[in-house]
């Protein structure tokens, strides 16, 4: 199964009122990061991560790409949206599935829980870069350097686990490890409940 997950590389500012990069409008005279995150969110249907809401085949609405040999396709987004007046410092994440770039082939119930541990592979970091950022001492001096490798490190350990999970699964082919790798992202949330009201 393939995942993509689109996230921002470069900070933008429009300091000393917000501080901003994601897919997440912040009202007139905004900048948006460079980067692949969605200029126009509202033209693209997102769904947060939601524990009591687990994907279903109709929430993929992308058509499947003629090209790939995969079984499906999860698109999601990691965002981090800042706001700073003063000395004063406050954040929100958002962890989304994009329905319009996601797509299913086969459409089975295994597939679809294979893709779902994909998301909340995607949770479990959002909690982790809360867990960063509620971590963080706001520093005048070094904040755009310090915010931007707290950002980049959690999403690099994302992606190493994303591609772990595939490949230890061989895409859901390895039933057993399927069946593990649920587990082990199942446990991964509970152990950082604590971090879930970002």
């Amino acid at each position: 199964m393939i995942l993509r997950t689109f996230i921002p590389y470069f900070l933008s500012f429009l300091f000393p009122v917000i501080f901003f990069f994601g897919d997440e409008p912040v009202g007139e005279g905004r900048k948006l990061s460079a980067g692949l995150l969605p200029l126009h969110p509202k033209e693209e249907e997102l769904l947060e991560w939601d524990m009591h809401r687990p994907l279903t085949w109709s929430d993929y609405k992308g058509s499947p790409d003629p090209e790939s040999d995969a079984a499906a396709s999860t698109t999601t987004y990691l965002a981090i949206e800042y706001n700073m007046k003063g000395t004063e410092f406050s954040y929100k994440i958002h962890s989304r599935f994009s329905c319009d770039k996601s797509w299913g082939l086969h459409k089975t119930d295994y597939i679809l829980s294979h893709e779902q541990g994909h998301f909340d592979i995607a949770e479990v970091y959002a909690r982790l870069l809360h867990k960063k950022m509620s971590e963080y001492r706001f520093d005048p001096k070094t904040y755009r350097k310090d915010l931007k490798k707290i950002y980049d490190d959690v999403v690099k350990a994302k992606e190493e686990m994303q591609e772990s999970y595939d490949k230890e699964t061989n895409h859901s082919i390895y039933r057993a490890k399927q069946a593990e790798w649920l587990e082990r992202i199942a446990l991964t949330l509970k152990n950082t409940a604590d971090y879930a009201g970002y």
